[in-house]
């Protein structure tokens, strides 16, 4: 496009009559993604982060905030104390979680609270017991 909007023609209608032009030039024919739908993320407002959000996905990241993040670690680690194949283990497991949920629990982070107490390490053994018995693992 070379022509240049002439004088007294407002901008909005020279720029809509270059489109239509176009448009009966078939210039748009061939686009890349005609015919698809547009990317949801476009139409959302206007995030700063888009890139890196993208980014992140594509590689399978995310980040949770400390709260829920230490959330998850704990009920991994739970889990993880219940398939323990020693009772040591499983003190060990449980009592380093339990650091962590009484650090945050004393010096809580921005974000959501962390609505977890630490866990009652004897209980934890006890049920850890329980499950060995019922597996017949004894």
């Amino acid at each position: 496009m070379t022509e240049r909007k002439p004088p007294g023609v407002p901008f909005e209608s020279w720029v809509d009559k270059q489109i239509q032009d176009a448009e009966r030039r078939g210039e748009f024919d061939q686009l890349a993604g005609a015919g698809r739908p547009l990317d949801p993320e476009l139409e959302s407002s206007y995030d700063e982060l888009w890139w890196v959000r993208r980014k992140m996905a594509r590689e399978g990241l995310s980040v949770l905030p400390p709260a829920l993040a230490l959330r998850k670690e704990a009920e991994d680690a739970l889990a993880a104390a219940y398939a323990a194949p020693s009772e040591r283990i499983v003190r060990k497991i449980v009592t380093d979680v339990n650091v962590k949920l009484r650090d945050m629990m004393f010096k809580p982070p921005p974000g959501p609270p962390l609505g977890m107490r630490p866990y009652d390490v004897e209980e934890v053994v006890r049920q850890w017991r329980e499950r060995r018995a019922a597996a017949g693992d004894g």
